[in-house]
């Protein structure tokens, strides 16, 4: 465990506080692995140390016993009881807004416990790897761990947020807007404001950097003030919904390049979670959240923000 910390969180720093261990006390943990196996494991003279070859080796072998040791707990586990203890939830903020007690009251008769964190897609990811979530629901489409199994849920567009107070009659482009009315952006660190950013590049669309938040509150609040627009999704919209009254809310598709209406874009949603675990919960999980987002939310969520015939949400088959 020691050498996977370090291997992993790129320190003996970081992996003593991910361990609860002194600095001291891991340092000597490695120095024993290492004369054990006679060899390095890091390279000291780099800045900062950095695995050798057989450090990568060792990691490779560790991990494999790990996941072989997790395996074999979580069979005898399933054999001593049907109730689990604990059970880790992790969903982004805004899927926790919109069906998390849906999905609290299910866990419930599964578990004794039920710990429900909400957070962004990169630090949900980052915890589940690390085992401190057992369950993640995220945007986490594209990305590949070994031993995570990912399983589709829903996808949702994007979609512009205007001030409730203009006059949107006639989109041109983007960039027409973002001369008028300033872009406020999502942070580029973030999942979501990496997607934006790429489809404005795709597009040809520039805007002034101005405002950037990691969150959605004070970037639609700015919104609903008439201060600039912001491109969101309808979860994220629905996470704040008392901004809705001051917003005026349309697709994408709405926008227009000499005549041309500009392409979709969405998110989708995946469940994961760690392979050969939580099989039978997984299964009713999976059933009941695409069961509450294609009825309830999406139903709450079309109804606020005006979208007429057109479905906020789309579940995978």
């Amino acid at each position: 465990m020691t050498w996977v910390a370090v291997f992993e969180t790129g320190s003996v720093s970081a992996a003593s506080l991910r361990l609860g261990l002194s600095h001291a006390a891991v340092s000597q943990r490695i120095k024993l692995l290492e004369e054990i196996f006679g060899t390095l494991l890091l390279d000291r003279a780099s800045r900062p140390a950095r695995p050798t070859a057989a450090g990568e080796r060792l990691y490779d072998h560790a991990t494999s016993m790990l996941r072989s040791a997790d395996h074999m707990m979580e069979g005898v586990r399933r054999i001593s009881r049907s109730k689990r203890q604990i059970v880790r939830l992790g969903c982004t903020d805004s899927v926790a807004a919109a069906g998390g007690p849906t999905i609290i009251r299910a866990l419930s008769s599964t578990a004794h416990q039920v710990r429900l964190w909400s957070g962004s897609t990169e630090q949900l990811e980052r915890e589940l790897e690390q085992r401190q979530l057992d369950i993640a629901i995220t945007a986490a489409e594209g990305l590949f761990t070994e031993g995570i199994r990912r399983v589709e849920l829903f996808s949702e567009p994007y979609v512009a947020a205007l001030p409730a107070s203009g006059n949107w009659d006639s989109l041109g482009t983007l960039t027409e807007l973002a001369r008028c009315l300033p872009l406020i952006r999502y942070s580029a660190r973030s999942r979501i404001g990496k997607s934006i950013e790429a489809y404005l590049n795709g597009n040809g669309d520039t805007a002034e950097r101005t405002c950037e938040f990691d969150t959605t509150e004070p970037l639609l609040g700015m919104v609903s003030t008439g201060m600039g627009f912001a491109i969101t999704t309808p979860l994220c919209i629905w996470q704040v919904r008392h901004h809705i009254p001051n917003l005026k809310i349309v697709p994408l598709t709405a926008f227009r390049r000499m005549g041309v209406g500009y392409t979709a874009l969405s998110r989708t949603f995946y469940l994961s979670y760690r392979e050969s675990e939580f099989e039978p919960l997984i299964n009713e999980l999976h059933s009941l959240i695409k069961q509450t987002f294609s009825r309830q939310v999406n139903r709450d969520v079309v109804t606020a923000l005006s979208f007429g015939k057109e479905d906020a949400i789309s579940v995978a088959s």
